[in-house]
Parts: structure tokens; C-alpha cells; sequence
């Protein structure tokens, strides 16, 4: 749910208009008539913008992640990130999401509201790009309805992030696109300057908050801007200007799909592994249930397993399911996980470093039985049992 949240905060509340942002706001038709050129998208409607400061920034933001998930759906996410072992067993999803994104807020455009804001706090000379940014954003939102065109993927979180980088991933080419007819070149015929331009939505040790978050969140937070602008760009070097359509009407369905549009093209949907039989007594219920995509799985093993492991294994992931099971009265959670891959040999090098990933992940691991496709033992938690059967690791964790 991290991407259903970064999608729900995309909004805010206004500030006083004063003269600089009527001045700024004021070069709003001239940079939507550029972006109409670039995209064929019109502004059919004026779109209202000013200035919000960083407190209201943040005031808003913690409005908007209460409206986004109740506190049981935000509780059942928290728990799952943290039996993957993606954040630590203090960590606080709500209160640390509003913290970073209030941290790397520069704009935002509130598709419930129709409206734009600037925050204060961006630096001049960056105010245009991030303003045409925000109008790109209006653009889409006139023409196919960002708030529906999300809640269409709300059903996979991996989905969702999918959608997420559809909408800021078209939004920074068309910026870049923007800059770069400024200085009278072009993404369509640059390469280098797709993936320079891309790198620039990294995050950097000025803003701290994003340094000492989690490295899932760190990666999470990012790729929509980064990966979906270089698979924009991959649909526009395919299908030229219908491109800027043809991702919102016919949307990827996941993270695999942003990272390889060839994938896309293709039509290759995740595949749906079956979970183990965890043979649990009564008193367990579903909790909550979903899948792990291969930005989060890459995100994983780069974090137990190391960069050049996650660049090497992930990109042969075929699609994962997992379950958390509870029971409230003895106080336990289960993890049901179950993970596809290409090949018996990726599988083989994945059920590798996922034992990696669960000694990684706890203070104490004790093995009490090992063969080439078999381990079980007691972690933290409970006892676990991975297996790997063909192409498909599992894992029940907890029990």
C-alpha cells in the first residue's frame, strides 16, 4: 500500500496568493500550449495555481494518508513489509511516508481539486520545470481522470505502482521534453539525454529524511519518476505520439512491465503461483493477501543478497503471491509466500538468496535441517520451511 499512499498524497491545501506566485502562475498558458505540441493533450479547462508552504504541505498529507487506508489496512501493510523484512520492527508506514514526502514535496497537482501548488521552498530557477510537470498532470487528468485512472489498480499493489509510474513517468518526459526544447533539442532523438535527464529524479544526501529511510521506500519513492519515464520514452520510440495515450488506456499491470516494455508490448502478465500449505491450526484467519513484484523483489535482495545480485536475478521473476495469516488471541502472524521464476536454475539461484534474505532479515536463525531444495528451522518469529519446487520457491514463515 506505500503506492497506494504516494498516489492518495498527491494533492494540497492553498496558500495566500501573493505576487510571485501570480507572476508564476501567469506562465501557465504558455507552458500548456508547449506541452499541448509535445503530447496532443489539450487544456480543456483553466487549471488554478499558487504557492503552499511546507507545514501545510505536511498538515495535509496526514489528512490524506487517514483517508487513503484505515488504520487495520494500514497495520496489515505495515506488517507485511516488515515479515519481508523490507523495514524494521519499529518502523511507522504512515508517519514516515508523510515525513518524506513532505521533505521532497517541490509541487504538487491535486486531481481531486483540479488544482496546482508550488511549495515555497522550490528554488527559482526550478520553478518552470516543476510547474510544467504539475500541467502535464493536468493535461492527463482533463483527458482520462487520474483519480479513476488509479483507483482502476488499487486491486495489486504492484499494479498500482505500475499506474503510479504511468502518470509521473509521462509527466517527467514531457517536463524534460520541455527543458530540452528550450535548449533546442529533443528527447525524441537522445538517448543520453533521456537517461541523464531520468537520473536527475533520484533522491541525493540533501534531503535526509529520504537518506535514512528504508532502502524499499528510498526505491518505492523514485521509480515512478526514474523507470516510468524511460518506459514512457520506450513507448514513444515505439509508437511515436500515441504513446502518450496508449499508457493510460491500455495500462501496464506491473513493476516487470515499467522495467521491460517489452513485456508491455508483448501483453506478459505476472504469473499467479499457488502458496504453500502452511498446516496451521484453528484460530488463524487471512489477514491479508497480494503480491511482491519485481521492483519488490529487487528491493530485497539488493538490500540481503546486494546490488549486483538484485540486477542480476530479479529481471527472471515471473510474479509471487503471499499471505499473512493472524492469530489475535495467541498473538502470531504467519507469511505464506510463494515465488515464480523463468527457469529451474533462477529459481534454484533465488531459493539461494532468499535463505539470505531470512538470515538477513532476523537476530537469530537456527537451522534444523538443509538439502539442495529444502530448509527448515526457527527464525524470530516462529518456524519457517523454504522449498523450492521447479521454477517456484516458497516460504511459510512464522508458524
Amino acid at each position: 500500500r506505500v503506492a497506494l499512499l504516494l498516489a492518495a498524497c498527491a494533492g494540497a491545501a492553498a496558500a495566500p496568493a501573493d505576487a510571485r506566485s501570480a507572476a508564476l502562475c501567469g506562465e501557465v498558458p504558455g507552458i500548456a500550449r508547449e506541452l499541448t505540441e509535445i503530447s496532443g493533450f489539450e487544456l480543456r479547462r483553466p487549471v488554478p495555481c499558487d504557492f503552499i508552504s511546507k507545514e501545510k504541505v505536511n498538515e495535509f498529507l496526514k489528512k490524506k494518508v487517514k483517508h487513503a487506508a484505515t488504520p487495520e489496512e494500514i497495520r496489515a501493510d505495515e506488517l507485511t513489509l516488515k515479515k519481508f523484512g523490507l523495514v524494521p520492527p519499529d518502523f511507522d508506514l504512515a508517519a514516515s511516508t508523510v515525513d518524506l514526502l513532505t521533505e521532497q514535496a517541490a509541487a504538487f497537482y491535486d486531481f481531486d481539486r483540479k488544482r496546482l501548488f508550488i511549495t515555497e521552498s522550490t528554488p527559482g530557477e526550478t520553478e518552470e520545470p516543476v510547474l510544467a510537470h504539475e500541467l502535464a498532470h493536468a493535461l492527463a487528468d482533463q483527458k482520462f481522470g487520474l483519480g479513476k485512472f488509479m483507483r482502476k489498480g488499487r486491486n495489486s499493489d504492484d499494479g498500482t505502482t505500475a499506474r503510479l509510474a504511468v502518470m509521473e513517468g509521462q509527466a517527467t518526459w514531457l517536463m524534460s521534453e520541455y527543458v530540452a526544447r528550450k535548449a533546442g533539442r529533443s528527447l525524441a532523438n537522445s538517448p543520453d539525454l533521456v537517461r541523464s535527464m531520468s537520473s536527475l529524479s533520484d533522491g541525493g544526501s540533501q534531503y535526509p529524511v529520504y537518506e535514512n529511510s528504508p532502502l524499499y521506500l528510498r526505491l518505492t519513492l523514485v521509480f515512478p519518476y526514474t523507470k516510468g519515464m524511460l518506459f514512457q520514452d520506450a513507448v514513444f520510440q515505439h509508437d511515436g505520439k500515441e504513446g502518450f495515450a496508449e499508457v493510460f488506456q491500455r495500462s501496464p499491470v506491473s513493476t516487470a512491465q515499467i522495467l521491460h516494455p517489452e513485456m508491455y508490448f508483448a501483453g506478459v502478465k505476472p504469473a499467479e503461483p499457488e502458496l504453500p500449505d502452511p498446516r496451521l491450526p484453528r484460530g488463524y484467519k487471512s489477514l491479508v493477501g497480494g503480491n511482491l513484484g519485481e521492483l519488490d523483489t529487487s528491493a530485497m535482495l539488493e538490500q540481503y543478497a546486494g546490488k549486483e545480485c538484485a540486477e542480476d536475478l530479479a529481471p527472471h521473476w515471473r510474479g509471487s503471491a503471499f499471505e499473512l495469516r493472524e492469530n489475535r488471541k495467541a498473538r502470531r502472524v504467519v507469511l505464506l509466500y510463494a515465488a515464480q521464476w523463468d527457469s529451474e536454475e533462477s529459481a534454484r539461484r533465488y531459493f539461494a538468496a532468499y535463505r539470505q534474505v531470512l538470515e538477513g532479515k532476523w537476530k537469530r536463525m537456527t537451522v534444523a535441517s538443509e538439502s539442495a531444495d529444502v530448509v527448515t528451522g526457527t527464525g524470530d518469529d516462529g518456524a519457517f520451511e523454504l522449498r523450492r519446487a521447479g521454477a517456484v520457491v516458497t516460504s511459510v514463515e512464522g508458524r
